[in-house]
């Protein structure tokens, strides 16, 4: 009973990405297809390599006590996730077309870009705060 339904919402995703594609590649596809190329070259070669020695350094950093590291982790992710799918508004490349298109204006991507990752460090710092709270002293910690 389970197959057929699986079977019918994976055909159905099958067809929504085929027609994403389909609409997507209508443009220019060689410019689609080299941003995407571009992308992954990017990620894999420069930031992947980046966050991955700033994750090293922060872990390291921590020594023993780690306990913040998640607290740090987690809230850089999701900003820095925000900033790589809203980078052309926040870094203002096109807000004219982005206007023409939306019509909205693209200003203050970037203040709201920050207040976020403000309110993401914040609440984890929040959080960390009422985990330190509640933890008792262990015997590391004499």
């Amino acid at each position: 009973m389970r197959r057929p339904v699986k079977l019918f919402v994976l055909l159905g995703s099958f067809v929504l990405c085929a027609y994403a594609g389909v609409r997507l590649l209508d443009g220019d596809w060689v410019v689609v297809a080299l941003w995407f190329v571009g992308a992954a070259v990017i990620h894999d070669l420069v930031l992947l390599p980046l966050y991955a020695a700033a994750d090293r350094v922060l872990v390291k950093g921590a020594g023993r006590r780690r306990g913040w590291v998640n607290c740090v982790r987690v809230p850089a992710a999701l900003s820095g996730l925000l900033l790589l799918v809203w980078f052309p508004l926040i870094s203002g490349r096109v807000s004219e077309r982005y206007a023409s298109v939306a019509g909205l204006s693209a200003d203050g991507y970037v203040v709201r870009w920050l207040i976020v990752t403000a309110v993401l460090f914040g609440g984890s710092a929040v959080v960390f705060a009422v985990r330190g709270g509640r933890r008792r002293p262990s015997a590391d910690d004499a």
